[in-house]
């Protein structure tokens, strides 16, 4: 219990005891000599003393009454020795998980009600899972003790039935009875409802007491603030605090949160009243930041689990399965080693192998951790996506990364073989499509299209001279003779004529 006002926790204020169970003869040997060297007698006592404000056959709230009556009960001096005895108890209690204390303010009377609500006994099963529990009886009585308390509480199954199949024989409830759900009746429902000491203790169904109540605000809020005035005021403006109660809701925001962003300048007006749209806008900040501040925090972890975990078994590749290696990396390894790297290593070792002249950008860091801790492809898919990215000669944007990744998680890839199979279609139709472009080009007066669909002039085939071609049209001696004679009496002629 967190009091450090003696006055504010005394034998005149009054307190209920709320408690949902009755303590079995079990229970009563687990507090006897399971909880009991744990924090004492005097401890134990005054959960018993706490138990029995309600009658052993019921359950709910115990009427109010002052807590002079646990002081009497208990022989405790009613005076300030007394009440850190009960405080001191309590926190016992409250620690190792038997115990809660709340305190309710009272507009009507302006004072405080303690609840104290009881929870039952761990059973010894639960008892030993629980880790810190058995560590502190262990440092209280000892190893050999904790172990004799164990066999003396836990039976073994008989070794005859350890491993036997089993069969259930359970006949289920709508197999025996049959209800008559024909007709509704809405008073014994009603009265059902009313009775059930479960709902006894619940809130009314309404903004104000769904969510911070003014004297859970006003004690955890700093007395110098200069906003403490105003937060005072809110005692008599319900309204106020129901708007302020959905703006935590809206944000999920803590006591503490909401008492911090209350203290911001601006939040009220001089007249005293909720700036509502600034303190949604503060909240709204404080949310995204939150939220960014838990996405790192998981991924970080995410990250040193990963390092932390023990290295899972490796798997092998079927020849079948084989990616053929890089151009860039078949000086460094086989078609083996490069198949097994993708298979087991994890995708920044991958990564590595492939920006080797310096280090990995810090955005493709980014999509490939997003790729693999909110899309959740498994490592060997990655790897795989990775091999595709570099051989397909994709660029390594983001916007490049995630459509590959879309794809495969909308094709549903979750083994390495099937992101093989993957791959190999995908290049086989880039293979198929490449071919049809240049059996177009080929051809030739055939019009082809291009990327964006505009029909090209047709190539038209040009004539080209050969070596055989020049070779023949070449001239031999006696022909270049004939010429020149034929060429001497043309001029002879022509110079007659003139």
């Amino acid at each position: 219990m967190r009091m450090t006002n003696m006055l504010h926790f005394t034998e005149n204020h009054r307190f209920s005891v709320s408690r949902e169970f009755s303590l079995s003869s079990l229970d009563y040997k687990m507090l006897a000599t399971m909880y009991q060297p744990m924090i004492g007698g005097l401890a134990v006592s005054f959960y018993q003393v706490l138990y029995q404000q309600l009658s052993a056959e019921k359950i709910g709230f115990s009427p109010l009454e002052q807590q002079r009556r646990l002081f009497l009960l208990l022989d405790l001096e009613q005076n300030e020795r007394g009440r850190k005895y009960l405080i001191e108890m309590s926190s016992k209690l409250e620690a190792i998980g038997l115990l809660q204390t709340t305190r309710k303010f009272l507009p009507e009377e302006e004072d405080y009600v303690f609840v104290y609500t009881l929870f039952p006994p761990l059973s010894p099963n639960e008892f030993f899972r629980n880790q810190h529990l058995t560590l502190l009886l262990r440092d209280k009585v000892g190893k050999f003790t904790l172990l004799s308390l164990r066999e003396e509480l836990l039976m073994p199954e008989p070794e005859e039935c350890r491993g036997a199949s089993e069969e259930n024989l359970s006949v289920p409830f709508y197999e025996l009875f049959r209800l008559n759900t024909q007709v509704v009746d809405y008073e014994l429902e009603q009265a059902l409802y009313e009775a059930s000491a479960s709902k006894q203790g619940e809130p009314k169904l309404d903004v104000t007491t769904k969510g911070f109540q003014y004297a859970d605000i006003i004690m955890r809020f700093p007395r110098g603030s200069g906003n403490r005035v105003f937060v005072e005021a809110l005692k008599h403006k319900p309204d106020q605090l129901a708007a302020i109660n959905i703006v935590a809701k809206k944000y999920n925001l803590s006591l503490q949160e909401t008492c911090r962003l209350l203290d911001e300048d601006g939040v009220f007006t001089e007249e005293g009243e909720l700036h509502m749209d600034l303190l949604q806008y503060n909240a709204n900040l404080f949310y995204r930041q939150t939220k960014k501040r838990d996405e790192e925090r998981e991924r970080s972890s995410a990250r040193t689990e990963g390092q932390e975990a023990e290295p899972s078994e490796e798997k092998s590749v079927e020849m079948a399965y084989y990616l053929e290696v890089p151009l860039q990396l078949r000086g460094e390894c086989t078609d083996h080693q490069y198949n097994y790297i993708l298979r087991n290593e994890p995708y920044t070792v991958v990564l590595k192998m492939f920006f080797t002249q310096g280090s990995i950008p810090d955005g493709v860091l980014n999509i490939f951790e997003k790729i693999d801790l909110n899309y959740k492809l498994s490592e060997e898919v990655i790897n795989v996506l990775i091999h595709f990215l570099h051989i397909d000669r994709r660029s390594w944007a983001k916007s490049s990364i995630e459509a590959v990744a879309s794809d495969m998680l909308g094709k549903q890839i979750q083994t390495y073989e099937q992101a093989v199979d993957y791959v190999r279609e995908k290049m086989s139709f880039r293979q198929k499509a490449a071919s049809k472009v240049e059996e177009a080009k080929s051809s030739g007066g055939a019009a082809t299209r291009g990327r964006q669909g505009k029909t090209q002039k047709p190539r038209i085939p040009m004539v080209t001279q050969n070596a055989d071609t020049a070779a023949a049209t070449r001239l031999t001696a006696e022909e270049l003779e004939a010429a020149r004679r034929m060429a001497q009496k043309l001029d002879e002629r022509l110079n007659r004529k003139g």
